[in-house]
Parts: structure tokens; sequence; C-alpha cells
């Protein structure tokens, strides 16, 4: 249950139009629901603003349908990250306006409205194959209420493709940045913005790329003062804290 829909309950019990037994009965998981396999924090939009995400990779079937929907009970939207076709076949059976999009492997459920923040969150990827961990950047921070472009193939070998788009970089609050091989374009980007840009190295590469590892270490060690990191492969972590800043410049009105 979010801020939002917990306020709008206390409103409802106020006005006589709830009976508090009632409210009682839609509060009784907070602050989280024991499913046995798992522990649903329903409490955490309350405290950070944004719903507990499902990552899919590792649970079965029936324990990713489970949290799914005990969460979408909730009222929230709901995210779930590297899911996969059998995770979405399950969540279906449970709650059939679930959404998988395929290339980011995210299962979504959009049903309550979400702060957004004042400007775009601009996603940035080095290649076509770093395209996946954009994605999974983009449907999280859609999700999360957040105006989204999206520039890709604009890779350093082809340096003429990213300066072409320079406007449209400036034009954001904050960026993100994915890439693999060596990781400089976070680097390069960072030289042609005055926002935040967060770095996420991908896992594409040769053998000596290390699945990610040359990337994460430069940019590691960018020269460009505005770059933060998240892990490798991490969209989602990147997008959550450009989601954060999002809503800080509007809550500053910035």
């Amino acid at each position: 249950m979010n801020r939002e829909l917990l306020q709008r309950l206390m409103e409802a019990v106020k006005a006589g139009e709830i009976e508090p037994e009632a409210a009682c009965d839609r509060l009784k998981h907070l602050p989280f629901e024991d499913l046995g396999y798992a522990k649903v924090d329903h409490h955490r939009s309350v405290r950070t603003g944004m719903p507990e995400v499902i990552y899919a990779e590792g649970k079965t079937t029936d324990q990713v349908a489970g949290i799914f929907a005990s969460l979408a009970a909730s009222g929230v939207n709901v995210l779930a990250t590297r899911s996969n076709q059998e995770h979405f076949a399950a969540v279906l059976r449970v709650e059939p306006r679930a959404v998988f999009h395929e290339r980011s492997r995210c299962i979504t459920l959009s049903q309550a409205a979400t702060p957004s923040g004042i400007g775009t969150v601009g996603i940035v990827c080095a290649g076509t194959s770093d395209l996946p961990v954009a994605e999974e950047a983009r449907v999280t921070a859609e999700l999360m209420g957040n105006r989204v472009e999206l520039l890709a193939d604009v890779g350093v070998a082809g340096l003429h493709r990213l300066l072409a788009q320079r406007l449209r970089l400036q034009e954001a609050s904050v960026l993100i940045v994915c890439a693999g091989m060596e990781g400089a374009l976070p680097s390069v980007v960072g030289g042609l913005v005055a926002v935040p840009v967060i770095a996420v190295p991908t896992s594409v590469g040769y053998g000596a790329s290390f699945g990610g590892l040359a990337a994460l270490l430069g940019m590691l060690n960018s020269c460009s003062p505005n770059v933060s990191v998240v892990n490798i492969d991490n969209g989602f972590g990147a997008a959550y804290i450009a989601t954060l800043i999002n809503r800080i410049n509007r809550s500053k009105g910035m």
C-alpha cells in the first residue's frame, strides 16, 4: 500500500465511508506479509516512496507469482526484474493485467499514480547489444513515474553519432549511460552535460572485458566528476537512483 492509498483510506474512515474494522482488514499486512518463502514488504512505499521490487532470477515461478499477487493486491505498481516467459505465465494466472517486456526481462503492473519528476530521465546506450540493460532502466524509470527518452547505439567508436544528440542530452535532468567493452561512454557524456550521469557497465565484450569488469573499472576511474557508477548490468538500480534525483528536483522546483 503506497502513501497515497494509505492517506485515502484514512480519509475514508474519517468521513465514515469505511468502517474501522474494514480498514484494519486492509492494513493487516502492514508492515509485511509472510508468505513462508518471502516476507513481502508492504510498508516500503510508505517509508521510501516506492514499493518493493521482485528480483525474479533464482526464484521459482510460483514464488514470483505469489509475491507479484501479494504486491498487486496492495494497490501499488509492481515490477519484477530478471524474469522469463515461465515466470510471466505463472504471474498471468494470478494477475491477468501484467505485461511482459521481453527485451528487458521485466514483468510490470501499472495500477497506481506515482509522483513524477520535473524533468526527463535520459537513457543512453553505447551499442545495440547494450539495449537489454538500457531497456531494464527504461521500463523501471517509466513505471516509477518518469518521462524517459532513450538514445541507442551512440558509442564512442562513432563519436559523431553521440555529438549529433548533444542538445537532447543537455535537456535531460539526469542521465543513465549503459556501455560495455572499455566503458568509455559515460566519461564522454559527462563532459557534455551539467547534470548527474549514472554509469551502468554492461557485460558486453570480448574475453578481456571479463564480463563487464573492465567497463566497471573504467567507469570508476572516470575523469568526469559528475559520473557515478552502479553494478554490472544493473539498469534497475540506475533507474531507481535517477528517479530519486528527478523527484528531488521536483520538490525543489528546479
